[in-house]
Order: structure tokens, then sequence, then C-alpha cells
């Protein structure tokens, strides 16, 4: 077997026995709620090849994008400040264990009252989410930096900004990483609950409007497309982080 039809195998072996699976189960079953395999296809093709990716799916998209990259930035810019200060860390790891002890779910009502109805809401939604795995693995990250290289730094004058960026940043950043993998399947299921009230778009609105319809195989069509799109962004940020941190996968090696 060559090395292609060996990678082929491993990705896609998964996945086609799963596939094969739901459709033995759909032939033998009189469920109108598991439709076969290929009525949820025809669905996807007719359903997101049309408008909707326009009006629906894209929206999400940028909503999703916009709520995590500014949940990045907060989480990463609180996050090395808390974890460099032992003093602002124990002041501050009682609120931030409080709220991160609140569902966000649980927080729309309180967003909607505050930001409307608007994809303002919903993007502080996703922030709200997706913030506390990247705060949190930053500040590790960085509580966890070698003291020694610190002493060092400060020993031989290194100037703060050279500091943070090639020590703490650079140090914390495989925690970092971390923290943002997590944040995106966060991010997601936040996407799709946001789209779920006071909304006329969105991959999440239109799953419960064919929910609602009866149109089972459009919402199968919707969770697949949900699916597709963590993998692709899951895909992407991996391809991101073996560029960003190959020195961490090179030491490791």
């Amino acid at each position: 077997m060559s090395a292609v039809a060996r990678w082929a195998a491993r990705v896609l072996g998964l996945p086609a026995l799963l596939v094969l699976a739901w459709w033995a189960y759909s032939s033998v079953s009189q469920s109108f709620y598991v439709p076969a395999p290929p009525q949820v296809a025809r669905a996807f093709a007719d359903t997101w090849l049309s408008e909707r990716l326009v009006d629906d799916a894209l929206p999400s998209v940028a909503r999703l994008l916009a709520g995590y990259a500014l949940a990045a930035v907060l989480g990463v810019g609180l996050g090395v400040p808390i974890g460099l200060f032992p003093r602002l860390r124990a002041t501050a790891e009682p609120v931030l264990e409080f709220f991160r002890a609140v569902p966000p779910p649980v927080l729309v009502p309180l967003i909607m009252l505050l930001a409307g109805i608007d994809d303002t809401m919903k993007v502080l939604v996703i922030v709200s989410g997706c913030v506390w795995p990247v705060l949190l693995n930053t500040v590790e990250g960085v509580r966890a930096l070698d003291e020694v290289l610190s002493d060092t730094c400060r020993i031989y004058g290194v100037r703060p900004a050279s500091r943070l960026r090639h020590l703490v940043l650079r140090g914390a950043s495989p925690q970092i990483m971390a923290g943002l993998r997590q944040a995106l399947s966060v991010g997601i299921i936040l996407m799709v609950i946001s789209e779920m009230f006071a909304s006329s778009s969105g991959l999440g609105y239109t799953i419960v409007l064919f929910q609602r319809g009866f149109a089972i195989p459009e919402m199968w069509s919707g969770i697949l497309l949900l699916g597709l799109l963590g993998l692709g962004l899951s895909v992407l940020l991996r391809w991101v982080e073996r560029r960003v941190l190959f020195w961490h996968w090179s030491h490791r090696a």
C-alpha cells in the first residue's frame, strides 16, 4: 500500500465506517427523524449551495471569528499581567473563578438587555465563553515561566518590551495555543446558541427553523455543516500552531 493510500485510509477510514453504520441503521429503521445519508446529502446541496450560504452560513462564521478574535485579545491581554504579578493574581483569582463558573448560555438574556438583539449581542455571547480558556491558560503559561530566565533578563537589562515578546509571550505560547483550541469549540457552541435567541438568520436560527418545520434532512444538513465548519477551523488552527510553535514541536521531537 502506497503512502497516499495509507494516509487516506487513516484519515477517511473511521468517517467512512460511521457513514456506513448510519446508512445501515437508517435502512432498517422506520424513524422519520433518521433519514438516509443520500437524503441528507441532497438536502445539503439544495440548502447550503444556494443563497443560504451567503444569508446564513457566512454571517455566522463572521460573528464566530469576530467573537473568537476579541476573546483571544482580551484573554492574552489580561492573562499576561495577571500571570506576571502574584499579588494581582491572588486578587483576581476569586473573581475569575466566580465568572468562569457561570455558564455563558445563562448570560444570553442579560446580554440581550444590555446590547440589544443585533450582531453585537451574538459576538458578546461568543466572547463571554471563549475568553476564559484563553485567559486561564495564559495565566498558567506565564506563571510557569522559568524564574532563572526571568532573573537573567533583569540582570542583563533586557528591555521590558523585548522581555515581554521574547520571554513571556514565547514561553507561554504553548499554553496560549491550548487555550485557543479549547475556545474554538466553545465559540461554535455559543454561536449556535446566540442565534437561537431573537434572530432571523444564522446557522442556529436555520437549524431550529428546520426542526420546527419538520424538515428533518435539512436539519441534519445544518448539523453536518456545523461539524464540517468545526473540523475546518480546527485544521486551520493546528496549521497555524505548527508554524507558530515550530520551535516547541522540534524541541519535543
